[in-house]
């Protein structure tokens, strides 16, 4: 049997095909950008290019004089192409991978030029930094943010371990909200579409005092109905949609502006999404209970509740004062918290196999105050960053089946713990010229970390969920399980025994030259380096010590040149090395039956590639954008058990065209456009082939109206057109293969080879007013 029969196969598009398109879409664009130059008509001379700022360097700026590679969607664009979550970004942003992980419907798998965390259990840090307005986001779970009341995303490519310090060795994702105009406004919206979808936005600002107090609110209340079900659940009357979507997010913002040299601003948020727990989809029939492949991808069985919930709360305070029309001072200060009870069915049958129920806590302060100094020929930001953050949690591997096959009522190995991390940086970063076409960047941070982990890991010869009620009828017994490492509470007093401590600290430069060939055209070249936090293994069986943190040297070459006022085109050569990187290494190479589990330095590992965005204006009605990304990948050091054999979630070549038109008419503007998405084939784990999805193209249209006093609009949005089938997320425990295309059972006894897949066709129509 092919396992890979199952996943989406359409026919590959060659790096060849891919070069060769972009190359004609180069040619088609540039050679009349350069022609219309002596012979535009007056309409064509109005088409222009709008400007574009950001904040990647800690400072608004035009996205033309940042030596950085980063994609900026604005508010008008996320609305047009009905963008409502942020793992729909990835399609606009090259070699970037924005997804919903397994499991839940709100966990983050993002991976940028290659580099990020697969494995989103406390402890194990992200490789890619998720921020709002430059808080940090330090957990995945519940980093699949809906956007609301957003002005601009922003994502940065490659190490920013200078300005955003550590775990963003493969880049930084940015949700900026929308800054208070003084005005009172209001914006109610209402979709529905696919699947039952009901959603209702409604966001406003209001001025308590003129010119000084404002308030902004913002709540959005978010369902569907699942995209399938699960055939089969050992549960009695519960809710069996798969894929659906509850969740309510709500956000206050207060500014007060005592003076024009003063801004403060409070903000908090709040998230509760309570969708389904995911099932996955059995590429292989059970051989321990009735559970065949099911007919399609997104239909499972479960023996745990479906019930599941992820809940996000936060707050932050901003001051900021201009000192002088120089130099500006901001402190910064958050807290955040999460809780998040899930079920997760590793082997997706109504039977006790493979079952995961599991509890994750987090919560974290961080506090930073930062200065922006603008002189004659040169501009310095610094700072001093802190962060205090506890992440905890706890999950049962039940292994029910295999526990009564020994003549035991069950089994469970129980994993609880808490991976602590107190963290303190210096940085500062400036942009000096050296002449008035050559300018020099200099960077540096220091950080200096401890972490402290605490780990129970042991066996109870029963099932043993996380509390009692997790099943119906279920009493967690009293006492403790049997073997336990890396600490134990013996008194009695709530603080474990032999919890381990260990510190590291690192220095982070970065360098760069810009030069500014002409007006429009500015070329760069840096050196930048980053880390990802040293950490110990959440799962540890042994008394283990901690792991290094990973470091990525990165080289970039980039030119930003606007060949015309309506053509535009940036482009950037990278390479990096990828050193001491974190992997566990399971059992024995290619053995699924075990669980032995140790965390290593393990391997090191290259990246080079292109980036390529293009953007051009061919009338006041009519753009065109376009972006590539290409990724090449060597192993240098391979220590992994079993070995690696590729990139996570990081397609060799990724590719979007997009294409707006703008109608206006006596009843109002209309706006049309449409985008193609390719992803190359890519692997799901980076030591195994058998989940793998095969390169597939995705077609997205969308037509939105205005009216011609502004306050009433509409828009109609279909997505993923011709329904194409692709993985996120799996998991893979079989054992070995027999030659006959079947697998020897692995860890439950079963043949547990699970995916997870990213959203079918979905059509949603929106109606709102504003004022």
């Amino acid at each position: 049997m092919n396992v890979k029969s199952h996943v989406s196969t359409l026919p590959r598009l060659k790096l060849s095909g891919v070069a060769s398109a972009l190359a004609l879409v180069l040619a088609g664009i540039a050679v009349p950008a350069y022609a219309q130059s002596n012979e535009q008509s007056t309409e064509q001379n109005e088409a222009k290019l709008e400007r574009i700022e950001v904040t990647a360097r800690r400072t608004v700026e035009s996205l033309q004089e940042v030596p950085v590679a980063v994609t900026s969607i604005s508010e008008a664009d996320l609305t047009a192409n009905g963008i409502s979550v942020l793992t729909e970004i990835q399609q606009y942003s090259p070699n970037t991978t924005l997804q919903t992980s397994r499991g839940t419907n709100s966990t983050l798998t993002a991976f940028v030029r290659g580099i990020g965390q697969q494995d989103p259990l406390w402890g194990y840090e992200p490789g890619v930094g998720i921020y709002i307005d430059d808080v940090y986001m330090a957990r995945p779970q519940g980093a699949v943010l809906d956007l609301l009341d957003v002005q601009r995303i922003e994502v940065l490519r490659g190490p920013q371990g200078t300005l955003y310090g550590k775990n963003t060795i493969g880049g930084a994702v940015k949700y900026v909200t929308k800054e208070m105009t003084g005005d009172m406004t209001f914006t109610a919206q209402g979709t529905v579409g696919s699947y039952s979808q009901r959603d209702i936005k409604l966001t406003g600002q209001l001025p308590i005092i003129e010119d000084k107090l404002y308030l902004g609110v913002g709540f959005a209340d978010l369902s569907r109905d699942g995209f399938g079900e699960f055939l089969q659940s050992a549960i009695p009357n519960q809710d069996l949609e798969n894929y659906n979507k509850d969740l309510w997010a709500a956000r206050v913002n207060v500014e007060y502006k005592p003076s024009d040299d003063w801004l403060i601003k409070f903000a908090w948020d709040k998230t509760q999404d309570d969708s389904n727990a995911k099932g996955g989809y059995r590429f292989l029939p059970s051989i321990l209970t009735n559970a065949p492949v099911p007919d399609s991808v997104y239909d499972s069985y479960t023996s745990l509740p479906t019930t599941n919930e992820v809940e996000l709360e936060g707050m932050s305070l901003v001051v900021r004062y201009d000192v002088s029309d120089n130099l500006s001072l901001k402190y910064v200060a958050s807290d955040r918290e999460s809780y998040s009870p899930t079920n997760i069915d590793f082997d997706n049958t109504a039977v006790d196999i493979f079952d995961v129920p599991a509890e994750y806590v987090d919560e974290n302060t961080t506090h930073e105050i930062q200065a922006n100094y603008s002189g004659d020929g040169y501009s310095i930001v610094g700072g001093l960053y802190y962060y205090d953050g506890e992440s905890c949690g706890n999950f049962d591997a039940v292994l029910g089946v295999l526990g009564r096959s020994i003549g035991v009522p069950g089994l469970s190995r129980e994993v609880t713990g808490c991976n602590n991390s107190q963290s303190t940086a210096l940085y500062t970063q400036g942009s000096f010229d050296v002449s008035d076409k050559l300018s020099l960047t200099l960077g540096a941070r220091f950080t200096d970390e401890k972490k402290t982990a605490m780990v129970n890991n042991g066996l109870y010869f029963d099932n043993v969920y996380p509390s009692s009620g997790w099943v119906p009828g279920y009493v967690r017994p009293d006492g403790d399980l049997v073997g336990t490492v890396l600490g134990s509470d013996s008194d009695g007093d709530g603080v474990l025994d032999d919890a381990k401590s260990q510190s590291w600290s690192r220095f982070t430069p970065r360098i760069g030259l810009e030069y500014q060939m002409s007006r429009d055209t500015m070329m760069y070249a840096s050196y930048g380096q980053g880390f990802k936090s040293g950490t110990f293994n959440p799962r540890a069986e042994s008394n283990e010590e901690g792991v290094s943190p990973e470091v990525v040297d990165s080289f970039e070459l980039g030119l930003k040149k606007d060949w015309s006022s309506n053509f535009r085109s940036n482009l950037t050569l990278f390479s990096y090395k990828h050193k001491d990187r974190q992997y566990i290494g399971v059992g024995d190479a290619g053995d699924g039956t075990v669980l032995n589990q140790t965390l290593q330095n393990a391997a090191e590992t290259e990246g080079n590639g292109i980036e390529a965005e293009l953007s051009y204006v061919a009338t006041d009605n009519l753009s065109f954008d376009v972006s590539y990304g290409y990724l090449d990948f060597k192993i240098i050091k391979n220590d992994v058990i079993p070995p690696l054999i590729g990139l996570s979630n990081s397609p060799e070549n990724t590719f979007n065209f997009a294409a707006n038109y703008l109608l206006e008419t006596d009843i109002g503007m209309f706006i049309l456009n449409a985008n193609y998405y390719y992803r190359d084939d890519y692997l799901l784990f980076e030591t195994s082939e058998l989940l793998a999805q095969d390169a597939y193209g995705m077609v997205n249209a969308s037509v939105m109206w205005e009216s011609n006093e502004g306050d009433w609009y509409a828009s109609l949005h279909v997505k993923n057109l011709t329904d194409e089938e692709y993985l996120v997320g799996g998991y893979n425990f079989v054992g070995a293969p027999d030659g006959n295309g079947s697998f020897a059972p692995g860890l439950g006894g079963d043949t547990t080879l699970i995916g997870y897949y990213g959203d079918p066709r979905t059509v949603h129509l929106t109606l709102g007013y504003r004022f």
